[in-house]
């Protein structure tokens, strides 16, 4: 006995939302890691040194490590979740902003602080500072996702969109 599968186009689509969403998501923690090493809300202590924190340790290194495969996740979450709203550039960078946010509600605010023992929820300097870090990440990511989809969207969307 022998049984046919057939996959539709939309499902075959899926993996490509997720590739492009993760090479936008490198993208965005690339340009929002710049920003988290240079930027010093606690004395002295750049925030990519905070990120860390979280595997216990304070090497600057392994913050990036962290922080870039959370941005290549978060990237993959936008292109599956987002990635059909995102081929044009306006839509892109609009949800890329919100996307951003939301990232900063649930990561800085709640789950980073919590796993370190520090209050959640508050604003303090280091919340108000990684805000606009997440922005430049969701800018920087749906740039990217709107870029990658212009350029290679026709030619691997099956139903030409």
């Amino acid at each position: 006995m022998t049984t046919t599968f057939r996959v539709s186009p939309t499902t075959a689509v899926i993996p490509v939302h997720a590739v492009w969403g993760a090479v936008a998501g490198l993208v965005g923690g690339i340009g929002f890691g710049i920003w988290m090493s240079v930027s010093r809300p606690m004395a002295d202590t750049a925030m990519i040194t905070m990120v860390a924190g979280l595997l216990g340790s304070t090497n600057a290194v392994v913050g990036w490590l962290i922080h870039l495969g959370i941005a290549v996740f978060a990237g993959i979450g936008f292109g599956v979740l987002l990635g059909e709203y995102a081929r044009r550039l306006v839509p892109a960078v609009t949800l890329g902003l919100v996307y951003g946010a939301v990232w900063w509600t649930v990561g800085a605010l709640w789950i980073m602080p919590a796993n370190m023992g520090m209050p959640v929820f508050e604003w303090n300097d280091v919340t108000s500072s990684s805000l606009g870090g997440h922005l430049v990440f969701g800018l920087l990511a749906g740039l990217t996702y709107s870029g990658i989809a212009r350029t290679t969207g026709k030619r691997t969307d099956p139903a030409g969109r």
